[in-house]
C-alpha cells in the first residue's frame, strides 16, 4: 500500500472507464504525458497491462484483470468519498450515546437537577446522562481518556488547556432558617461575626474559607461551629438549628421555602460557573448539543 496513493485510485477508475488515455486525462485535467506516466506506475502495482491496444488499431481495450477490478475500484471510491464528505452529526432521539459531567454537588444541584428533568424532552432512550465528583487534581487525565464529557465549575475548577464557555456569574448571600431567633432584621457586621456559621469546605475538614479571608482584610473574624464537604447538605441543617451560613445565590434560591435569604453586611466578591471540554470535542455535535442545553438552563436562571 506505501506505493498506493489514492490520485492514482482516481485515475485508474478514469482510465478503465473510459479505455481512453487521451479522454481520460481531459476528464481529470492532466496532461496525457502525466496520465501516462501514472498508467505505467499502475502497470507495476497491479502486474498487469490493465489496458492494451485495440486489435483494431483504435482506442485502448481493458485485460482481463482490468475487468475484474472495474466494480470494487468504483465501490472503494464511493464508500471513501462518503467518508470524506460526510459530515458528523447527532439525533439525540435515535442515536446512542452516553455523556458523562463532572460536577460538584452545587453545579448537580443549580444546573444539573434541570438537565435531568428536562432529559426526557430532549433525547431518545439511547442516550445516557452520567455525573462525577468533580476532582480538580485527575481531571486532565479523565479528559485525556475520555472518561469525562464537560467538567462544571469554578475558574479555579478548569484545567487551562481545555475549551471553556462561561456559562453565569454567582454571589453570596447570607441564610438562616425561617423562624430563626435573630428575627428578619437587616444584617450588620457584628451580628454576622457573632452567629455560628456552617462553612463548606470542599477540600474537607477546614474551617476557614474564602468569606474569612475577606474578612480577616477587614481585621474581622466569624464563628464557624460546622465544616461540610458539600453545599447541598447545609439547607437541611440550617433548617433544623439556628446555624446560619454564606451559599451562592443560585443554590440558594431551590430552597427559598426553607430558607430566609439576607444581603451580605459587606461587599464581597462573587466568582463565575463555566463549561469546560477537551479541545477534540469543540465540533463535535453531541458535545455541542449538550453544552447549548446546559447554556440555556443558565440563561434561563434558577426555577
Amino acid at each position: 500500500m506505501r506505493d498506493i496513493d489514492l490520485n492514482l485510485l482516481v485515475s485508474l477508475d478514469a482510465l478503465l472507464e473510459e479505455a481512453n488515455v487521451t479522454r481520460a486525462a481531459e476528464r481529470l485535467h492532466l496532461t496525457q504525458p502525466a496520465l501516462s506516466t501514472q498508467l505505467a506506475r499502475l502497470r507495476l502495482i497491479f502486474g498487469d497491462p490493465l489496458l492494451i491496444p485495440s486489435p483494431h488499431g483504435r482506442g485502448m481495450t481493458r485485460s482481463a484483470r482490468a475487468m475484474e477490478l472495474m466494480a470494487p475500484l468504483r465501490d472503494v471510491l464511493r464508500q471513501l468519498e462518503t467518508v470524506v464528505r460526510r459530515q458528523p452529526t447527532f439525533d439525540p432521539f435515535t442515536d446512542t450515546r452516553r455523556f458523562t459531567i463532572a460536577a460538584s454537588d452545587q453545579a448537580i444541584a443549580v444546573l444539573g437537577f434541570q438537565l435531568m428533568q428536562s432529559w426526557p424532552g430532549h433525547a431518545g432512550p439511547g442516550v445516557q446522562l452520567a455525573f462525577v465528583a468533580a476532582a480538580q487534581s485527575t481531571s486532565p487525565e479523565r479528559f485525556e481518556r475520555g472518561e469525562i464529557d464537560l467538567l462544571i465549575g469554578s475558574e479555579r475548577m478548569v484545567p487551562a488547556w481545555t475549551k471553556a464557555r462561561k456559562l453565569y456569574d454567582e454571589r453570596f448571600v447570607f441564610v438562616q432558617r425561617k423562624g430563626h431567633p435573630r428575627g428578619t432584621a437587616p444584617l450588620d457586621l457584628d451580628s454576622y461575626c457573632a452567629l455560628g456559621h456552617v462553612l463548606v469546605s470542599t477540600s474537607g475538614g477546614s474551617f476557614f474559607g474564602f468569606m474569612d479571608e475577606h474578612l480577616q482584610s477587614l481585621g474581622r473574624a466569624r464563628r464557624v461551629a460546622l465544616s461540610v464537604q458539600h453545599f447541598t447538605l447545609v439547607p437541611e441543617l440550617l433548617a433544623r438549628t439556628d446555624y446560619v451560613s454564606t451559599l451562592p445565590s443560585r443554590l440558594v434560591a431551590r430552597y427559598r421555602d426553607m430558607l430566609d435569604v439576607f444581603e451580605l453586611p459587606f461587599e464581597a466578591r462573587g466568582f463565575s460557573f463555566f463549561a469546560a471540554w477537551h479541545p477534540r470535542n469543540q465540533a463535535d455535535p453531541g458535545s455541542v448539543w449538550l453544552r447549548e442545553k446546559l447554556a440555556r438552563i443558565a440563561a434561563d436562571g434558577p426555577r
